[in-house]
Protein backbone atom coordinates (compact mmCIF):
# COMPACT_ATOMS: atom_id res chain seq x y z
CA UNK A 1 0.00 0.00 0.00
CA UNK A 2 0.80 3.37 -0.94
CA UNK A 3 1.60 5.70 2.17
CA UNK A 4 2.55 9.39 2.88
CA UNK A 5 5.58 9.61 1.25
CA UNK A 6 4.24 8.17 -1.83
CA UNK A 7 1.25 10.28 -1.73
CA UNK A 8 3.60 13.68 -1.78
CA UNK A 9 5.93 11.81 -4.85
CA UNK A 10 2.50 12.26 -7.02
CA UNK A 11 1.09 15.54 -6.18
CA UNK A 12 4.78 16.63 -7.06
CA UNK A 13 4.70 14.73 -10.08
CA UNK A 14 1.12 16.72 -10.88
CA UNK A 15 2.21 19.60 -10.08
CA UNK A 16 -0.25 19.63 -7.50
CA UNK A 17 1.62 22.47 -4.52
CA UNK A 18 0.40 21.96 -1.18
CA UNK A 19 0.31 22.87 2.78
CA UNK A 20 1.77 20.33 5.15
CA UNK A 21 0.87 20.82 8.52
CA UNK A 22 1.83 18.22 11.38
CA UNK A 23 0.23 17.56 14.73
CA UNK A 24 -0.79 15.05 17.37
CA UNK A 25 -2.87 11.99 16.13
CA UNK A 26 -6.16 13.44 15.40
CA UNK A 27 -8.91 10.62 15.42
CA UNK A 28 -12.02 13.34 15.69
CA UNK A 29 -13.38 16.07 14.12
CA UNK A 30 -13.54 17.60 17.45
CA UNK A 31 -9.53 16.80 17.92
CA UNK A 32 -9.06 17.92 14.69
CA UNK A 33 -11.15 21.66 14.79
CA UNK A 34 -8.16 22.43 18.03
CA UNK A 35 -5.17 22.32 15.26
CA UNK A 36 -7.36 23.32 12.08
CA UNK A 37 -8.35 26.69 13.37
CA UNK A 38 -5.71 28.39 11.47
CA UNK A 39 -5.88 26.68 8.18
CA UNK A 40 -7.32 29.02 5.75
CA UNK A 41 -8.94 26.30 3.87
CA UNK A 42 -12.53 24.27 4.01
CA UNK A 43 -12.29 21.48 6.30
CA UNK A 44 -13.49 18.32 5.28
CA UNK A 45 -15.19 15.07 7.40
CA UNK A 46 -14.66 12.19 5.14
CA UNK A 47 -17.00 8.52 6.26
CA UNK A 48 -16.33 5.59 4.54
CA UNK A 49 -19.53 3.79 3.48
CA UNK A 50 -20.53 0.28 2.02
CA UNK A 51 -23.62 -0.69 0.37
CA UNK A 52 -25.70 -3.30 2.09
CA UNK A 53 -24.16 -6.34 -0.27
CA UNK A 54 -20.98 -4.98 0.32
CA UNK A 55 -20.33 -4.84 -3.47
CA UNK A 56 -20.17 -1.05 -3.84
CA UNK A 57 -18.25 1.22 -1.36
CA UNK A 58 -18.92 5.32 -1.47
CA UNK A 59 -16.34 7.75 0.06
CA UNK A 60 -18.51 10.48 1.30
CA UNK A 61 -16.99 14.16 1.87
CA UNK A 62 -18.61 17.43 3.25
CA UNK A 63 -18.09 20.28 5.08
CA UNK A 64 -16.21 19.25 9.02
CA UNK A 65 -19.05 20.22 10.92
CA UNK A 66 -21.97 18.98 8.68
CA UNK A 67 -24.26 16.61 10.45
CA UNK A 68 -25.45 13.95 8.14
CA UNK A 69 -28.28 11.62 8.83
CA UNK A 70 -27.64 8.39 6.95
CA UNK A 71 -30.99 7.99 5.85
CA UNK A 72 -31.33 10.96 4.17
CA UNK A 73 -28.30 9.95 2.55
CA UNK A 74 -29.66 6.62 1.38
CA UNK A 75 -32.37 8.32 -0.33
CA UNK A 76 -30.28 10.86 -1.90
CA UNK A 77 -27.28 8.04 -3.36
CA UNK A 78 -30.29 6.28 -4.51
CA UNK A 79 -28.04 3.07 -3.94
CA UNK A 80 -29.52 1.05 -1.10
CA UNK A 81 -28.98 0.67 1.88
CA UNK A 82 -25.68 2.15 3.81
CA UNK A 83 -23.57 0.55 6.66
CA UNK A 84 -19.83 2.08 7.91
CA UNK A 85 -17.49 0.12 6.15
CA UNK A 86 -14.87 -1.94 8.26
CA UNK A 87 -11.65 -1.47 9.24
CA UNK A 88 -10.79 -4.17 6.94
CA UNK A 89 -12.59 -2.66 4.02
CA UNK A 90 -11.18 0.45 4.93
CA UNK A 91 -7.75 -1.18 4.48
CA UNK A 92 -8.62 -3.08 1.64
CA UNK A 93 -9.49 -0.51 -0.74
CA UNK A 94 -7.83 2.73 0.30
CA UNK A 95 -4.93 1.17 2.47
CA UNK A 96 -5.83 3.42 5.35
CA UNK A 97 -6.18 3.14 9.14
CA UNK A 98 -9.29 4.74 11.19
CA UNK A 99 -8.68 7.80 11.92
CA UNK A 100 -6.83 8.39 8.88
CA UNK A 101 -10.04 8.47 6.02
CA UNK A 102 -8.97 10.53 3.04
CA UNK A 103 -9.43 11.01 -0.43
CA UNK A 104 -5.64 10.71 -0.56
CA UNK A 105 -6.37 7.02 -0.12
CA UNK A 106 -7.71 6.63 -3.88
CA UNK A 107 -3.86 6.36 -4.66
CA UNK A 108 -4.58 2.51 -3.38
CA UNK A 109 -7.33 1.86 -5.05
CA UNK A 110 -6.03 0.80 -8.37
CA UNK A 111 -9.47 -1.00 -9.20
CA UNK A 112 -11.42 2.09 -8.98
CA UNK A 113 -13.58 0.50 -6.49
CA UNK A 114 -14.80 3.62 -4.69
CA UNK A 115 -16.37 6.40 -5.74
CA UNK A 116 -16.62 9.24 -4.08
CA UNK A 117 -19.89 11.90 -3.22
CA UNK A 118 -18.73 15.43 -2.17
CA UNK A 119 -20.85 17.87 -0.68
CA UNK A 120 -22.05 20.52 -3.45
CA UNK A 121 -20.95 23.24 -0.53
CA UNK A 122 -17.22 22.31 -0.73
CA UNK A 123 -17.37 23.94 -4.22
CA UNK A 124 -17.14 27.21 -2.38
CA UNK A 125 -14.06 26.73 -0.93
CA UNK A 126 -11.07 27.79 -2.64
CA UNK A 127 -8.66 25.21 -0.58
CA UNK A 128 -9.44 21.99 0.99
CA UNK A 129 -7.56 20.39 4.37
CA UNK A 130 -7.40 16.39 4.22
CA UNK A 131 -5.03 13.99 6.21
CA UNK A 132 -1.99 12.80 3.86
CA UNK A 133 -3.55 8.96 4.38
CA UNK A 134 -2.11 9.31 8.36
CA UNK A 135 -3.94 11.32 10.84
CA UNK A 136 -0.41 13.03 12.50
CA UNK A 137 -0.78 15.35 9.25
CA UNK A 138 -3.13 17.52 7.39
CA UNK A 139 -2.63 18.96 3.88
CA UNK A 140 -4.11 21.60 2.13
CA UNK A 141 -4.22 22.06 -1.70
CA UNK A 142 -6.64 24.30 -3.82
CA UNK A 143 -9.43 23.22 -4.73
CA UNK A 144 -8.57 22.72 -8.50
CA UNK A 145 -6.13 20.36 -7.58
CA UNK A 146 -7.96 18.46 -5.19
CA UNK A 147 -9.96 18.06 -8.69
CA UNK A 148 -7.02 17.55 -10.35
CA UNK A 149 -5.71 14.58 -8.04
CA UNK A 150 -9.36 12.94 -8.27
CA UNK A 151 -8.98 13.08 -12.30
CA UNK A 152 -5.46 11.30 -12.28
CA UNK A 153 -6.70 8.45 -9.71
CA UNK A 154 -9.94 7.33 -12.46
CA UNK A 155 -11.86 6.90 -9.93
CA UNK A 156 -15.53 8.29 -10.31
CA UNK A 157 -16.81 10.99 -7.95
CA UNK A 158 -19.82 13.44 -8.27
CA UNK A 159 -20.64 16.82 -6.33
CA UNK A 160 -24.09 16.47 -4.64
CA UNK A 161 -26.38 18.66 -2.00
CA UNK A 162 -26.03 16.27 0.88
CA UNK A 163 -27.87 18.27 3.57
CA UNK A 164 -29.39 21.75 4.02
Amino acid sequence: MRGQEELYSLLEELNISFEYHEHPPLATINDAIIHWKDYNSGRCKNIFFRNHKGDRHYLVILEHLAKLDIHDLEKKLRQGKLTFASDQRLKKYLGLDPGAVSPFGLINDREKNVHLFIDQKLQESDRLAFHPNVNTATVVISRIDFLKFLDYTGNGYEFIKLYD
